[in-house]
């Protein structure tokens, strides 16, 4: 089975395609060849926050990454009180 990878500006460009220039969700993914699915997946993302839609893989968003520098401080503060 092969996995496709879609890049952030093809995600961008699909859902934009379905949103702003008025071409249903169905006609978007038979032009772009994509199950409807899998662009109503990244259509869910990009209306929430659009700046952070699709970070990539490795990439965390702010929020994510804020969180989890915290646990880990909260870690090793943990580790000193127990010295």
């Amino acid at each position: 089975m092969i996995r496709w990878g879609f890049s952030r500006e093809f995600k961008l460009e699909a859902v934009r395609l379905a949103g702003e220039r008025g071409v249903s969700v169905a006609q978007a993914t038979r032009d772009l060849d994509v199950h409807e699915n899998v662009l109503r997946k990244w259509i869910k993302p990009f209306d929430n926050d659009p700046r952070q839609a699709f970070p990539g893989q490795g990439v965390m968003k702010p929020e994510q990454a804020e969180i989890e520098h915290l646990r880990r401080e909260v870690q090793k503060l943990k580790a000193e009180r127990d010295i």
